[in-house]
């Protein structure tokens, strides 16, 4: 995969607010557990002032993986949309100062930067309550066909599909990618997206080179009740796919090859946000550098294990050196 750049990532450019909560302000403000539900801007509003000390960091699925990818040493590009707003420069400054290329233009007209209230309950789920706005409007105009070509990897988030424009630019680099021999990354984002596009996904399989998702996403796109069903589904597929399954670990399978990889450990789970993003993050750095399957799925989990023992979806210490401590570089 040797190209300029290790990881072109095109995802929703949110900054995330975080906050502690506890199960009765999740009843209080009638918050869906575990999962990520769109709102307006005036909902945002209402549930930033809710929160007690919120925190502001610049996030998005795809864009929390290009950071981690930045911890490992690898070469990250981002692409999605801001506008000119104070989010907007608080989200540009923060992803370049993780090492991330991030070059996409604010909109100076249209709405507001995307924002994301993350509530996070003393066991470690996060609710995610996401005002989309400019990342609404990210469309192909956004994107380099130069920067797509030069990947060894374009990594998209399913998340994009709820905006039209945003899918046409993911489909559109995808175009981009598969004429210029770049892999063509996917992941699933959340379970609810099966339920609006599940047959889109299911059609999207066969151009796919890597497939990320949780058991609860793999297990609505295949409408299997059991994770068995699940890996006999993917048999026929010739992409890579990477199965996370919580505290059980990960399996990676591609086609009959099949590796089941344990949880790296954790002292005590603190917020969950962002393990799935930071997992992509380690299991593309080793298939970048040309590592075997069950390897890039230990980077995978060593680096969620990092980002779940914190609050906040971004690697607190170098995820470069914690791998080099582990031996797995």
């Amino acid at each position: 995969m040797s190209k300029p750049t290790d990881v072109t990532a095109l995802g929703s450019a949110i900054v995330d607010v975080l906050g502690a909560v506890d199960d009765a302000f999740l009843l209080t403000h009638n918050i869906a557990k575990g999962v990520m539900t769109l709102i307006d801007e005036h909902r945002a509003a209402q549930l930033h002032a809710a929160f007690a000390a919120p925190r502001e960091v610049a996030g998005g699925s795809a864009a929390n993986t290009a950071v981690g990818l930045a911890s490992l040493g690898a070469s990250a590009h981002f692409v999605g949309r801001v506008k000119r707003d104070r989010l907007g420069a608080a989200f540009e400054s923060s992803l370049r100062e993780t090492g991330v290329d991030y070059r996409t233009p604010p909109a100076d007209l249209g709405p507001s930067t995307a924002c994301s209230l993350i509530a996070v309950t003393p066991d470690g789920e996060r609710s995610m309550n996401t005002w989309l706005g400019a990342a609404r409007e990210f469309s192909p105009a956004d994107l380099r066909e130069r920067d797509i070509a030069e990947s060894a990897v374009v990594y998209i988030e399913g998340y994009l599909w709820d905006a039209p424009s945003a899918k046409q630019a993911s489909l559109r680099a995808m175009s981009i990618a598969k004429a210029s021999g770049s892999k063509i990354a996917f992941t699933l984002s959340d379970p609810f997206l099966m339920g609006r596009y599940r047959n889109e996904f299911l059609a999207l399989l066969p151009e796919l080179d890597i497939l990320f998702a949780n058991e609860e996403e793999a297990k609505a796109l295949f409408a299997a009740d059991e994770f068995d069903d699940v890996l006999q589904a993917l048999k026929s597929s010739s992409a890579i796919v990477a199965l996370t399954r919580s505290e059980k670990g990960c399996v990676i399978a591609r086609g009959g090859e099949v590796h089941v990889v344990d949880a790296a450990p954790v002292e005590r789970v603190v917020d969950t946000t962002g393990a799935g993003d930071q997992f992509a993050a380690g299991f593309l750095y080793g298939l970048t550098r040309g590592f075997g399957l069950s390897h890039c799925g230990h980077l995978g989990a060593l680096a969620a294990a990092e980002v779940i023992s914190h609050y906040g979806a971004r690697p607190q210490v170098s995820l470069k050196t914690l791998a080099a401590a582990k031996g797995l570089l």
